[in-house]
C-alpha cells in the first residue's frame, strides 16, 4: 500500500522535482501540491494525508503556522533552502530536514525514516543490547545503559550512567553495528545515544554531565533524527 502525500511549497520547480521523486520512489502517491499555506489547510481540513512536504517561507502564512493550525498532524518533512529551521523543527517533531537542493539520494533516506515507522508491528523486535570486549571479559550492555560512546585513539570507550568500558576498536566499526533508531555518529569522535540527549544548544550537546561537540555538517540531521528517536 502506498503513502499518500501532500506538497506544499510555492516555486514550482520544488513542486515538480519532489512529484518526480516521489514517483521514483514507488512506495508514494502525490494526492495534491500546493503553492501556499492556505490552500493546502483547506484541503487538509477534509482530507488526511499520511506524509506533508512542507516548504518554511511562502507568501501569507509560513509552513510552521500551517502546523499550527493542524488537528491530524501527518509525518512532516521540511524542504528548505535554509538551515536556520533545525531548533524550529526539532519543536515541531518533524520527521526529516531536506535542505534544498537535495538529491534523491538523499530524500530516500529521509523517506526510509518514515517508512520504518509504519514497519508491521509484528516485526521481529529490534536488537536491544551489545557485547563488548573490556578487560579480558566480554561484557553484555544494554542499548538503554549507553549514554555515549567515544573514541579514544585505538579504543573506544563505551559510558554508561555508572561506568566506562574501554575496548580495542574503531568509531567506524562500533557505528556499523550499533542500532540506527538508538545510536547516531554526532563528531568524528562521538557516537551517542539519541534518546539520553537532555539538550542542544549551538554546536554542543548534552547527556547528564557531558558535553559533546556536534559536527557543523551534521547538525542539521540530528535535529531531524531527535524527532524519530523521541
Amino acid at each position: 500500500m502506498k503513502l499518500t502525500a501532500l506538497i506544499v511549497d510555492d516555486e514550482p520547480i520544488a513542486r515538480n522535482f519532489l512529484e518526480r521523486y516521489c514517483e521514483k520512489n514507488g512506495t508514494i502517491r502525490v494526492v495534491g501540491s500546493f503553492p501556499d499555506s492556505e490552500t493546502a489547510y483547506e484541503y487538509l481540513q477534509q482530507n488526511e494525508v499520511d506524509i506533508l512536504f512542507l516548504d518554511v517561507e511562502m507568501p501569507g502564512d509560513s509552513g510552521f503556522q500551517l502546523l499550527d493550525k493542524l488537528i491530524v498532524m501527518p509525518k512532516v518533512i521540511l524542504t528548505t533552502s535554509k538551515t536556520d529551521y533545525a531548533y524550529d523543527a526539532y519543536q515541531y517533531k518533524v520527521s526529516d530536514y531536506l535542505k534544498k537542493p537535495f538529491t534523491y539520494i538523499r530524500f530516500q533516506e529521509a523517506m526510509e525514516r518514515i517508512n520504518s515507522s509504519y514497519a508491521d508491528k509484528t516485526a521481529a523486535p529490534k536488537k536491544e543490547d551489545v557485547f563488548i570486549k573490556s578487560n579480558g571479559k566480554f561484557i553484555r550492555l544494554n542499548y538503554e545503559d549507553i549514554l555515549y560512546i567515544e573514541s579514544v585513539g585505538d579504543y573506544v570507550k563505551y559510558c554508561t550512567f555508572d561506568k566506562k568500558y574501554i575496548t580495542h576498536s574503531t568509531l567506524k566499526a562500533v557505528e556499523e553495528k550499533m542500532d540506527k533508531g538508538h545510536f547516531m555518529k554526532v563528531h568524528r569522535s562521538y557516537i551517542v545515544n539519541l534518546r539520553k540527549i537532555n539538550n542542544i544548544e549551538d554546536c554542543t550537546l548534552y547527556i547528564g554531565d557531558s558535553q559533546i561537540p556536534i559536527s557543523k555538517l551534521l547538525k542539521t540531521e540530528v535535529m531531524g533524527r531527535i524527532n524519530v528517536a523521541s
